[in-house]
């Protein structure tokens, strides 16, 4: 398992340059079955790294530039009528991909991003009546910019609950933009990446994920750092009990990718706040921006009690060879 994820991964950080984090984030959302919303500012590389992943597996790639005058119909698609069958025939929109990207996805209208709900939850699209499925593995990558706001509208909350995690790529340090600019100066580094796992490697990969333990004690936790969300006084919208589906599955991938076939409470710890941060409504008076929702959920994981880590009895480390870095280099400890 872990040298098809080590490819996928090295593949990606061939483009994306000082940002190891950013890249196993997308790693374990992808496993974990998610849906990834990167949020930043213009230029700093989101479409790339959505493209990155996307060229290092060899599935089927859609990419949808959100705007304005997007329909719900350009995404889910429509039925057109076929003079010589004299019948109406589907053509699948562009949400019919195993990795759809969605560029600046709060420039389009709230009526067509609904369009991705059912998509993204039920991995179905319902259009004239008829229910159709669709490809497997399948993940949503959009990208927003948070400074922009003309002509823009927001993700609603039933929108955001949607996504799994919530990342930021950020600038890069100046050794790391100047080795960008040096590979640069030609076609790029995305005109040279080759898949390097397949869709069925990416399918087996998720069957192992969802095979990853949780003891009682480890999802209790998740349980109480969730729901202590929904009792703060400075938030007037908590997570949601699928947050806490997507937290633990999060944790499993996280948890292959660290050589282990159980989930640690260190593994909830680092993915709280990409996890969770997004979801948060802060309350008016509290005037809380996207950088205090954010230490407001550190500061809730410092607080949540931790239960003592334990190997479950009968499991094992993986081998050393099957070892892959954790998703987070900070660890947080409860007391």
């Amino acid at each position: 398992m872990s040298a098809t994820a080590e490819r996928i991964r090295l593949s990606v950080e061939r483009v994306i340059e000082g940002k190891p984090e950013v890249v196993r984030l997308a790693l374990v959302v992808l496993l974990a079955e998610g849906h990834l919303l990167l949020e930043d500012v213009p230029g700093v590389g989101k479409t790339v790294l959505a493209k990155a992943l996307a060229r290092s597996v060899d599935c089927s790639v859609s990419r949808i530039q959100f705007t304005p005058d997007l329909l719900p119909s350009d995404i889910t698609g429509v039925s057109i009528f076929d003079q010589r069958q004299r019948d109406f025939e589907f053509k699948p929109g562009a949400v019919f991909a195993q990795i759809v990207i969605g560029d600046e996805i709060n420039r389009a209208s709230p009526k067509t991003q609904s369009a991705l709900l059912e998509a993204m939850e039920e991995r179905q699209v319902t259009a004239d009546g008829t229910t159709r499925a669709l490809p497997e593995p399948f993940m949503v990558i959009a990208t927003q910019n948070p400074v922009e706001m003309e002509g823009t509208y927001p993700l609603p909350e039933a929108q955001r609950d949607r996504f799994m995690a919530r990342a930021s790529v950020g600038y890069p340090d100046p050794d790391s933009e100047w080795r960008m600019l040096h590979a640069r100066a030609g076609d790029g580094p995305l005109g040279d990446l080759r898949p390097t796992a397949g869709a069925g490697d990416v399918l087996e990969l998720i069957r192992a994920v969802r095979e990853i333990h949780v003891s009682e004690a480890v999802g209790r936790y998740a349980v109480h750092l969730v729901g202590a969300t929904r009792d703060h006084p400075h938030l007037r919208l908590g997570a949601s009990p699928r947050a806490t589906i997507h937290l633990l599955r999060a944790a499993r991938a996280a948890a292959a990718l660290a050589g282990r076939d159980f989930v640690l409470p260190d593994d909830v710890q680092d993915l709280a706040v990409p996890v969770l941060a997004h979801r948060l409504m802060p309350t008016t008076r509290s005037r809380l921006d996207r950088q205090g929702v954010e230490q407001l959920m550190t500061e809730l994981v410092h607080h949540t009690p931790v239960p003592e880590p334990s190997r479950p009895q009968g499991r094992r480390p993986l081998r050393p060879s099957e070892h892959l870095p954790s998703i987070g280099s900070a660890r947080v400890r409860g007391r």
